[in-house]
């Protein structure tokens, strides 16, 4: 982030997400989402900041917002402006207005291929639609922070670029999230990579073990000492050097690696909690083990 941005750091930031409509709002508020911002979609620009106090002073204290004004909201859209100057005015808000454009020919292309209307376009042309948008927004996207272009952008691009300049963190906002879990409660439905270590030796049949979890040392360790465990070990961290990086190129927000045994207490568990502790260092990582309640293996 800028240092203004730092300086700033005990306002609250408001993102306001406008320009061409079929330049990819829907798009960049998800990835304004995946950042952890508030997101809201089309408010009447009077309320914006009636919301934004109330906001500032409940108890959420949230401290980054996002908000889409578009053409949708046409009768309320020539009031942004004002409400934009009284933002700017107000004490307590740091604003930056993010423009999308594309070029006719892309939206014109874009309209056509979801079959949707244009908001302006009063059932003529797509064209003549644009043409007028183009004129309403004119003066708004003159006062813009953050002007992109996404005529020869894909959306996993588009979110990059937002991500470049707004996210507040280095390691930026994709997540693994590594999951045990226990097959006879079935597959997690979300898991991206599921990983059987049923064939590793099960802990639940030494009897000192068989009531504790891979979260104590005593199961952590005999799982982990086993050669079988190593030689996995070597070979998925090999794996996993390759993959990530690819899920993470190709614009995904989190990745979920599942490793799997049968109750999700043992062999699962202590697998897991490895790879959270060892992928930490690179990525922003957490740790979920869904069957540990069970308490059983």
């Amino acid at each position: 982030m800028t240092e203004q941005k730092k300086e700033n750091s005990g306002n609250m930031e408001l993102v306001v997400i406008t320009g061409m409509s079929g330049a990819g709002k829907t798009v960049a508020m998800q990835s304004f989402e995946d950042l952890g911002y508030y997101c809201i979609d089309n408010l009447p620009p009077e309320l914006l900041l009636t919301f934004l106090k109330l906001l500032a002073d409940s108890d959420r204290k949230q401290k980054r917002v996002a908000a889409v004004m578009d053409m949708r909201g046409r009768e309320y859209f020539d009031s942004l402006t004002g409400t934009l100057d009284q933002i700017e005015a107000a004490d307590g808000f740091d604003l930056q207005v993010l423009f999308l454009d594309a070029d006719d020919s892309t939206l014109v292309k874009r309209y056509k291929e979801t079959r949707r209307k244009h908001p302006l376009s009063h059932g003529g042309l797509v064209s003549d639609g644009i043409r007028k948008e183009r004129e309403m927004l004119s003066e708004l996207k003159g006062r813009a922070r953050y002007l992109f272009n996404t005529t020869y952008l894909r959306p996993r691009e588009l979110r990059e670029k937002i991500v470049e300049s707004f996210s507040d963190t280095e390691k930026g906002t994709f997540t693994v999230n590594v999951m045990s879990f226990g097959y006879k409660h079935g597959i997690p439905i979300d898991a991206d990579i599921a990983l059987d270590v049923r064939f590793l030796p099960n802990p639940y049949y030494i009897e000192e073990l068989k009531p504790l979890t891979g979260l104590q040392s005593d199961v952590y360790e005999y799982v982990m000492n086993q050669n079988d465990t190593k030689e996995l070990i070597a070979k998925l961290e090999d794996l996993f050097r390759f993959l990530i990086p690819r899920y993470k190129e190709e614009g995904k927000a989190q990745l979920v690696i599942a490793f799997g045994c049968t109750g999700g207490q043992h062999r699962s568990v202590s697998l897991a909690e490895y790879f959270a502790e060892k992928l930490s260092g690179e990525y922003k990582t957490s740790v979920t083990h869904r069957d540990i309640k069970h308490r059983k293996g």
